[in-house]
C-alpha cells in the first residue's frame, strides 16, 4: 500500500478495508484486545464478576434524513449494537459532532431528538461529548462519531473465534434494507412497495437470545459488507468453513428487485438493524424463537452451518443456491453502495 490514496473502498467494510486496518492500524497499534477483530472490544472491569465491552463507530450517511431513520437514529443504534455483540449490556455512550457552516440548526435539532428517542428504547444514556465546526463546503452537513460502554456480566464469553463445526448460523430478519432504501433516495428510485431502513437498537433481543440460548458462539451486525463479509470475517476469525443456503436467506421481494435491477449482490449490501447469530446446534430453535418473539426479529430464520476446514486450504464461505449448485460467497471487494452508515 506504500504508493496507494485512500479510496472510498477503503471504508467499504469489504476487502479493501481490511487491508489498510491490518496493513496501517493494526501494524502501528495493534494489541491483544484490537486484534480480536470483533464489534467491541472486551477489557477488565473494577469488578472481577464481569467485563466492560467499549466500541466507536462514525457516520457520514448522506442524504441525513431517510424512510425508517436519520444519521441521529444510526449512530445511536449502529454503536449500542456493536457493544452488545459481545454479550453486554450497554450503559452510556458518547457523542462527537463535527457540523459545517451553515447547517441548519432545525436540522440539528431533529436529528437530537431522534438521537434521544433511540437512546431511550435501547436503555441507554448520552452522558458525554464534543463539537467542532468546519469551513462552508468541508464537512458535508453534519457528522457523528458515538462512542459506547457496556457491562458483561460474568460467564458471557462471546467472539468470532468461537465458532464450531456444527454451529448453525441464524440472521435476524430481512437484509438489504438500509443499503438499499439510501439508494433508492440519493438516487430518486421510487418502489411499489414501501422499502425502509431497518436501523434498531437490537441489545434487547441480543439479551433475549442469550436468555433462551446459552451457548451461542458470537454476534455480529452485517453493516458494511453486508452479510458475505460478515460470514467471511467469522470464517478466518475461527478457521473454518460456512455454508449458508440462499433460499433460507429473508430478503424483501422490492429489495430483491431493486438489487436485480441494479446489479447489486443482496448479500454484499449493508444492514443497521439485523444480526447474524453463530450458536451451537442444540439450541439453534431456541435461538430462533426468542429472535422471532421480538418485535425486530419477526423474520429471523435459520439459514446455514459452520463446517470444518479441509487441510488442504484456507477458510472459506460457500452459498449453496436455489438451484442446488454451490459457489464461492466473497466479501465485497470496493466500494458497493458508499456512505450508507
Amino acid at each position: 500500500m506504500a504508493d496507494e490514496k485512500v479510496m472510498l473502498g477503503h471504508g467499504s467494510g469489504g476487502s479493501m478495508m481490511k487491508r489498510i486496518i491490518d496493513e496501517v492500524f493494526m501494524r502501528a497499534y495493534g494489541n491483544d484486545a484490537l486484534a480480536t477483530g470483533d464489534d467491541a472490544a472486551v477489557l477488565p472491569a473494577p469488578s472481577a464478576d464481569s467485563q466492560l465491552a467499549f466500541s466507536t463507530d462514525s457516520f457520514v450517511v448522506t442524504p441525513h434524513f431517510f424512510p425508517g431513520g436519520d444519521i441521529g437514529r444510526l449512530a445511536v443504534c449502529g454503536t449500542v449494537n456493536d457493544v452488545a455483540t459481545s454479550g453486554a449490556v450497554p450503559i452510556a455512550l458518547s457523542c462527537g459532532m463535527i457540523l459545517e457552516e451553515g447547517f441548519p440548526l432545525n436540522d440539528l435539532r431533529r436529528i437530537c431528538e431522534s438521537m434521544a428517542s433511540a437512546a431511550a428504547e435501547a436503555g441507554v444514556r448520552i452522558v458525554t461529548g464534543d463539537t467542532k465546526v468546519v469551513n462552508r463546503g468541508h464537512g458535508d452537513g453534519v457528522f457523528i462519531n458515538t462512542s459506547g460502554v457496556g457491562v458483561i456480566r460474568a460467564g458471557v464469553h462471546l467472539g468470532g473465534a468461537q465458532c464450531r463445526p456444527g454451529d448453525k448460523v441464524l440472521v435476524s430478519g430481512t437484509l438489504g434494507d438500509h443499503g438499499i432504501t439510501i439508494m433508492s433516495q440519493r438516487e430518486g428510485l421510487g418502489f411499489t412497495a414501501n422499502v425502509e431502513s431497518d436501523a434498531a437498537p437490537l441489545n434487547h433481543l441480543i439479551a433475549d437470545v442469550l436468555e433462551a440460548a446459552p451457548n451461542v458462539r458470537c454476534f455480529r451486525d452485517p453493516t458494511r459488507g453486508g452479510l458475505a463479509s460478515t460470514l467471511n470475517e467469522l470464517a478466518a476469525q475461527a478457521q473454518v468453513d460456512i455454508t449458508v443456503e440462499e433460499t433460507a436467506i429473508p430478503v424483501q421481494p422490492a429489495v430483491m428487485g431493486a438489487c436485480e435491477m441494479l446489479g447489486y449482490d443482496v448479500l454484499q449490501v449493508a444492514n443497521e438493524g439485523k444480526m447474524v447469530c453463530v450458536v451451537a446446534p442444540d439450541q439453534a430453535e431456541a435461538a430462533l424463537q426468542a429472535m422471532r418473539a421480538n418485535k425486530y426479529g419477526a423474520d429471523a430464520a435459520i439459514i446455514g452451518e459452520v463446517n470444518a476446514t479441509p487441510s488442504d486450504r484456507t477458510p472459506r464461505v460457500m452459498l449453496r443456491t436455489a438451484f442446488g449448485s454451490t459457489r464461492i460467497l466473497d466479501m465485497l471487494v470496493g466500494e458497493q453502495l458508499p456512505r450508507i452508515c
